[in-house]
């Protein structure tokens, strides 16, 4: 390990001179391939942070997806169902507990998913690096990889995709810097322990979460803790669904990431699992189609007969009423805001999408409000009291 390490540009090119150093001591990171850059190593540090937090809460091995500096995707190491397997392309594939955790934060949102950098709470294994080795990924941090998978990963692009390794038991100094025009800003880190006893406060007349429920909104709650705020995140059976980020507008996020949990679950559907790909069709093109299916153009699209391109046969299209059916059978879906609701539309747009638990801070003025549009539908909903901003 070393003192500092020069990068070859920032943000963008033309930011330089460029790099990542310690005041004091030495970097908790060694670079096992190729040469991560300045991004790289935002995402890598705090989607790190996100899987060791998921890990230390849930005891099951963690996985995220960052894009960006926010997570497009974060799962804990339960099995997937065989609809899971089958949207997500690893039914041809022997799944390990982290391999599946992966699986299932790569599943949630394909699309921004593309190029990721990867986080893993465990040391990396043959059948995760197996995993990776065929998605389209810029990088990962783990705090260890066994011989076979780092010997896979090191062939992934060439020989150059990124490969981090962090010392897991590095602590960071309890106050940070930043420094923004020329000013340094400095604050106490985030060290909120996020558990069940933040869940402790239910409101609503719905009182009951049941366990694994709670450990839903946990997961939910510590996704946000690493998104760029304005945030939510849907939750379903270990795995975020929908992660909202960076939205000025609660309602705007709510929907943004309501939208991304539906189009989760319509890839679910039974004319989605049967659409007929012509043989040489890579997994980026088929979710790009199967997005476009899925959307209010595909009618467009079928005129045009662009569908030739990628179909063995013109599929069937997937009409509006037969989409607002199939979400309708979404159910126990968990919710975690990073602030609190300031009216009550955001539970109205949550309940499209199957929520029925619900984790924010309260403190609105209009708490009210969303507590009873919460009652209308059985929706529990537990006051945290805790805020959850990140920038």
């Amino acid at each position: 390990m070393s003192k500092e390490l020069s990068l070859k540009y920032g943000c963008n090119p033309n930011q330089t001179p460029s790099r990542i150093f310690m005041k004091d001591g030495e970097l908790p990171i060694e670079i096992l391939n190729a040469k991560p850059g300045f991004i790289n190593f935002l995402d890598a540090l705090n989607s790190w942070q996100l899987v060791k937090e998921l890990k230390s809460a849930t005891g099951l091995p963690a996985a995220t997806s960052f894009k960006h500096v926010s997570p497009a995707g974060a799962a804990v190491g339960t099995p997937l169902s065989d609809t899971l397997k089958k949207i997500y392309f690893v039914d041809d594939l022997e799944l390990s507990p982290l391999a599946c955790a992966y699986a299932k934060a790569r599943g949630a949102d394909r699309m921004s998913s593309y190029g990721d950098f990867i986080a893993l709470s465990d040391v990396c294994d043959e059948q995760t690096a197996t995993l990776i080795a065929r998605e389209v990924s810029d990088g990962i941090i783990a705090p260890g990889y066994t011989d076979k998978a780092l010997e896979i990963l090191k062939s992934k692009r060439k020989g150059s995709y990124n490969v981090v390794k962090i010392d897991e038991n590095y602590t960071p100094s309890p106050i940070e810097h930043k420094d923004v025009f020329g000013i340094t800003f400095e604050q106490g880190r985030n060290e909120l322990k996020i558990s069940n006893e933040l869940l402790k406060d239910v409101i609503t007349n719905n009182k009951n979460i049941p366990d694994d429920k709670k450990r839903d909104l946990v997961i939910s709650l510590i996704t946000l803790k690493y998104t760029q705020s304005n945030s939510v995140c849907y939750v379903k059976d270990g795995q975020a669904i929908g992660i909202g980020a960076g939205q000025q507008s609660r309602i705007h996020c709510t929907r943004l990431a309501g939208n991304k949990a539906d189009i989760w679950f319509l890839r679910q559907h039974p004319k989605v699992l049967n659409l007929q790909f012509k043989e040489g069709i890579g997994r980026p093109d088929r979710d790009n189609n199967i997005d476009v299916y899925i959307s209010d153009d595909y009618m467009d699209v079928l005129a045009d007969g662009e569908w030739e391109r990628v179909f063995s046969q013109k599929p069937e299209p997937l009409t509006r009423e037969e989409k607002r059916a199939w979400l309708d059978t979404l159910t126990d879906v968990c919710l975690g805001s990073d602030a609190f609701f300031p009216f009550g539309d955001n539970i109205e747009r949550a309940k499209r999408s199957g929520v029925k638990y619900i984790a924010q801070p309260g403190g609105s003025i209009r708490d009210d409000n969303v507590i009873d549009t919460c009652n209308k539908y059985d929706i529990a909903m537990a006051f945290t009291g805790i805020r959850l901003f990140h920038h």
